[in-house]
């Protein structure tokens, strides 16, 4: 069987705990292209993407700390994930950045909170980009989420529940933001990763720390990255039941600039299932346009 070429070979280690597994693909002298996941995914959301674009990009896809193949650490716990927070999985991306030497400014694509992390990088950790695309991000007020709400007042009856249930709520959860019913395979492939007593823990970890506090100290400074001239492009699914459409207009207003806004019809939080031809039609055309 031929290796699979998204697999996530290659492990940076990030003060000395954070264990970061990423990949490349595509030609090593081609533009450089960053895909960036949010909570509760991991790069396996962005593999059809990637695929796609390696044949023109050099494709960079990660899992953040704390999930997916990033959920062990240097001395192989779960440990790492004892700071989940936005801000440090801002760090953790601006300190891979910079280890991977780029030469050349790359294109970054963008999802859930992935949006802020991005936003963050470039604002407080000088992280240049050649353009920003923002896929229903987590960047505009507000931020309140339910569920995140809800585990972070009772953190600790989460922690009891048995696997079973908990597992209950993880898929509920996951077909929730999801506009079309999701097949077996792909809620099977988003769920996994939080099926045990370790990923159960990481999870509830995930949740009770995002927080919006972490986008107060950038908020007021988006202007910045629309005031670098870079193309921004925001891209939202009409029915996102997690982050409304109406913050797409609002994100625009912060960031300025050359930012542009598509709205996607049938599509919710999931619009990579939900609209995979659409999407990949949108970020193609927008970052080939850029690289002229």
């Amino acid at each position: 069987m031929a290796a699979d070429p998204t697999a996530l070979t290659e492990v940076f280690e990030f003060e000395s705990i954070y264990r970061i597994a990423w990949t490349r693909l595509g030609p090593a002298s081609a533009p450089p292209l960053i895909f960036i996941h949010g909570t509760p995914w991991s790069s396996r959301l962005w593999v059809p993407f990637a695929l796609a674009f390696a044949a023109s990009h050099s494709v960079y896809l990660f899992d953040n700390p704390g999930y997916g193949e990033s959920q062990t650490s240097g001395q192989g716990t779960v440990e790492q994930g004892k700071d989940s927070s936005l801000a440090k999985q801002a760090a953790s991306f601006a300190a891979l950045y910079r280890h991977w030497k780029l030469d050349r400014p790359p294109h970054v694509i963008a999802h859930d909170n992935g949006g802020l992390v991005s936003l963050r990088a470039n604002i407080q950790h000088g992280c240049v980009y050649r353009s920003l695309c923002l896929v229903d991000v987590v960047a505009a007020p507000p931020f309140e989420v339910p569920l995140f709400e809800l585990i972070a007042a009772n953190e600790e009856v989460f922690q009891q529940l048995p696997l079973l249930m908990f597992e209950g709520i993880i898929r509920s959860y996951i077909r929730n933001a999801a506009f079309k019913p999701l097949s077996l395979a792909a809620e099977e492939s988003l769920a996994r990763q939080w099926l045990s007593e370790d990923g159960k823990k990481g999870f509830i970890r995930q949740l009770v720390q995002a927080s919006g506090r972490h986008a107060e100290d950038v908020i007021t400074r988006y202007g910045e990255v629309g005031a670098s001239g870079i193309p921004i492009k925001i891209i939202w699914g009409k029915e996102d039941k997690w982050l409304s459409v109406d913050r797409a207009e609002t994100l625009q207003s912060m960031i300025g600039g050359r930012t542009e806004v598509v709205l996607v019809d049938d599509a919710s939080h999931l619009i990579h299932l939900d609209q995979p031809e659409r999407l990949m039609a949108e970020l193609m055309r927008f970052v080939l346009a850029a690289d002229k």
